[in-house]
């Protein structure tokens, strides 16, 4: 199943597809529909079973994706756990060590946008970057998750592009700072659930293109630390709450390992694909 948020005529809504009922395309509600059932945020929280929202949604209309805006699959993330150094080819063009412990840092919800939403390029910097990267929303609360069990909590999975301010992400010991300009986060199209994918989302080819062109190659079962062990390394640290999103690293490529540095302007459009998710679309413009 793929669940998809969206604005219809300024009003919000969820629709949902599935990729084995052929040509059905998405179908769905608004919140000014009766049946509407509420946003993943609310649903997840909520603990609703998934195939019955599905059922539910699946008596709306049809949704024509050519006429919505797009939002990201989850609206109110209470938490967005990114993950740095996750390939060992990106660790080797950053000329760092492979960590030994995931290298974690946070967004926030700010920073958030859409598909074909623009990605603003702040007049405080020109050192925009791309990273294509793999994303995940917990389905189930838990604390010191068991790496057997981990993947249980795994509602669903997504696309990010994790673009960084490169000179304001090293002005500090931390990364944040360079994460977290408004609308420099993109993640979509949709949710994924994880029956239509393979354990974890793993083996599946992820590409990254800048204006057309090939940047980044790879798949993510090159993962250093994969889902299951993200899930079991940082709930012993924090609870995790139905709703959160990790963002599990980039893949080798970004501009800052290349010479010369390649960094997105306003105008550029850039695309991450994962196959058998789908393809997340983004436009730079200046903010």
């Amino acid at each position: 199943m793929r669940f998809l948020h969206f604005i219809q005529n300024g009003i919000r809504g969820i629709a949902v597809n599935d990729p084995a009922d052929a040509g059905a395309g998405f179908r769905g509600f608004t919140t000014e529909d009766q049946h509407f059932p509420g946003f993943l945020d609310d649903l997840l929280r909520a603990e609703a079973d998934l195939h019955e929202v599905q059922r539910i949604l699946r008596g709306g209309r049809t949704i024509d994706l050519g006429n919505i805006v797009f939002l990201p699959p989850i609206l109110r993330p209470s938490k967005i756990v990114c993950v740095g150094l996750n390939y060992a080819d990106h660790v080797r063009e950053t000329n760092l060590r492979a960590p030994d412990y995931p290298e974690l840092f946070a967004r926030f919800s700010t920073s958030l946008t859409g598909h074909e939403a623009p990605i603003l390029r702040p007049r405080e910097s020109t050192q925009l970057d791309f990273e294509s990267e793999l994303a995940f929303v917990i389905g189930r609360r838990g604390r010191r998750i068991a790496h057997a069990n981990a993947l249980d909590h795994v509602a669903g999975y997504s696309i990010f592009n994790d673009a960084t301010l490169r000179d304001f992400q090293f002005r500090t010991p931390q990364w944040t700072v360079g994460k977290n300009f408004d609308s420099t986060g993109a993640c979509g199209p949709w949710m994924v659930t994880p029956e239509d994918l393979p354990p974890g989302a793993s083996g599946l080819a992820i590409t990254g293109r800048l204006n057309g062109e090939v940047m980044q190659s790879s798949n993510t079962g090159m993962l250093i630390f994969d889902v299951a062990k993200l899930i079991e390394l940082v709930s012993a640290i924090m609870t995790l709450e139905a709703g959160d999103i990790f963002i599990t690293g980039t893949p080798g490529g970004v501009g800052l390992g290349r010479n010369p540095k390649v960094y997105m302007s306003p105008g550029d459009r850039f695309e991450v694909e994962i196959e058998s998710i789908g393809t997340l679309a983004n436009t730079i413009v200046e903010d």
